[in-house]
């Protein structure tokens, strides 16, 4: 919009700003493709696994993610994003720090999620059970909800989670499937059922590969045409090649078929071989991890104690205290009532720790009060001689004798008090009546104690008049 200015070459700043990386943020609808340098050198060899076993590894994790597709009632779309999902992840972490079938399990979630086909993860768990019991050739028994069951849960949960943070939440995937309908069509096969079908096949078996973290799908798309013609023996256009249209090379289209024919020529993998293989390395990973651990501390406190240069067995190079300062010390944060330590020593210890924590203006609040309480609580015990001192014993068991009589006396006078007013409550009930409805008749009646009062006011009143009329 502006006129731009010119670019300084000789100022220090402009090179300080040009020579910080900053990361970029590419949002397309392509598919993410790995460099090179990402490709050869994986997690998994750096951690001592051969290449062999890494193949069969990922050949194994996604024909699980396939089977528990079919299983689950998924569209292909979903199990093929759940591969390649699982094919990214293991270029950026290891077999042997992260488990192959967790993995898988936590891929197919989260591509039933991104493919709008949600599963539960208790199915998906109980999937994978089954397919295992099936291979190992067991009698197949459903999983049991216990503590295993929890802890696998919560395992499949962590490694969506891991998944979607290796990746960046990049978790969009272009599948070839329609583009081979469309390339069939242009080139007029549609109508082919076994071309079409051929060319489908051959497209799912490269999910097992690398495939589509090194080319894009249309790429894919065009090696699955290039196979189905050679296997069917369908010629295509040559001048101008066919696959020119697409905006394809001839040399990634050999490549691709390369390595989905090299799939085929490969044995099965064999999964216990696998594990235990894996299993070793993990072991071997952990007790090298727990000796690392071990050696930090001591490497830490070696250097603290050379930047110091103190004695390395007094804790983080401080100089240890003189006998002096320590008799100091435990005077100043001894308690100020001897008795009560002596009573109590666990109180005289928990005292001993927390009086040195005090401020010197709250111990001497505390001793005036407690001073000032225990002048106002016992002033005569102050006054009295040595002789009332010496006969405290048999003058406090006497009290306390005389103290439990009178409690028995007030307890048996309560006894009494309430067994009296019982029996006058018993006096004035009457018979109980069997319904609520009788208790209120019966009050009603004996509130109304009127006619009676009413016949004997009018026979003393005929009385009266009788003797009036004598007179």
């Amino acid at each position: 919009m502006g006129s731009q200015k010119p670019d300084v070459q000789g100022s220090p700043s402009t090179k300080a700003v040009n020579s910080k990386p900053y990361g970029k943020v590419i949002l397309t609808l392509k598919n993410c493709l790995l460099p090179e340098e990402k490709l050869s050198p994986t997690p998994s060899q750096i951690d001592g696994l051969d290449r062999e076993t890494e193949t069969d590894l990922r050949i194994l994790g996604c024909e699980l993610i396939q089977t528990a597709g079919i299983l689950l009632r998924l569209p292909q779309v979903a199990m093929a994003t759940g591969q390649v999902l699982f094919q990214r992840f293991y270029y950026s972490k290891s077999f042997v720090r992260h488990g192959m079938e967790t993995t898988a399990m936590g891929c197919v979630c989260l591509a039933s999620k991104i493919e709008e086909a949600p599963k539960r993860i208790r199915d998906v768990i109980n999937v994978f059970h089954h397919i295992k019991q099936v291979k190992s050739q067991k009698t197949i028994t459903p999983m049991l909800i216990d503590q295993n069951y929890s802890n696998l849960k919560t395992q499949v949960i962590k490694a969506e989670r891991r998944v979607l943070k290796e990746l960046g939440f990049c978790v969009h995937v272009k599948h070839p499937h329609k583009l081979i309908v469309m390339y069939l069509q242009v080139l007029e096969h549609e109508k082919n059922q076994t071309f079409m079908q051929l060319a489908w096949n051959y497209m799912n078996d490269s999910l097992r590969t690398d495939v589509f973290l090194r080319y894009q799908p249309e790429t894919v798309a065009s090696a699955c045409i290039y196979l189905t013609a050679r296997k069917l023996k369908i010629v295509l256009p040559k001048s101008p090649a066919w696959f020119s249209i697409f905006g394809v090379s001839e040399r990634d289209i050999k490549d691709v078929c390369l390595r989905i024919l090299r799939l085929y020529e490969r044995p099965k993998p064999n999964a216990e071989e696998l594990e235990k293989r894996v299993e070793i390395l993990r072991k071997q990973y952990e007790d090298s991890r727990q000796k690392a651990r071990q050696s930090l501390p001591t490497n830490t406190n070696n250097n603290q104690n050379s930047v110091t240069g103190s004695d390395p067995n007094t804790p983080h190079g401080s100089q240890s205290p003189s006998p002096d300062t320590r008799s100091q010390s435990h005077s100043r944060s001894r308690p100020s009532s001897p008795v009560k330590a002596v009573k109590d020593p666990k109180h005289h210890r928990s005292s001993w720790s927390t009086n040195t924590a005090r401020n010197h203006h709250t111990e001497k609040h505390r001793s005036s009060r407690s001073r000032s309480r225990s002048a106002s609580r016992s002033p005569k015990r102050n006054k009295r001689s040595k002789k009332s001192r010496k006969s405290r014993t048999p003058s406090r068991s006497r009290t306390r004798s005389r103290s439990r009589t009178r409690s028995r006396s007030q307890s048996r006078d309560k006894r009494s008090k309430k067994n009296h007013r019982k029996a006058r409550r018993s006096s004035y009930s009457r018979s109980p009546s069997p319904s609520p409805r009788g208790k209120r008749e019966k009050r009603y009646k004996s509130r109304s104690r009127s006619p009676v009062i009413r016949k004997s006011r009018s026979r003393s009143y005929e009385r009266t008049e009788k003797k009036r009329l004598r007179v």
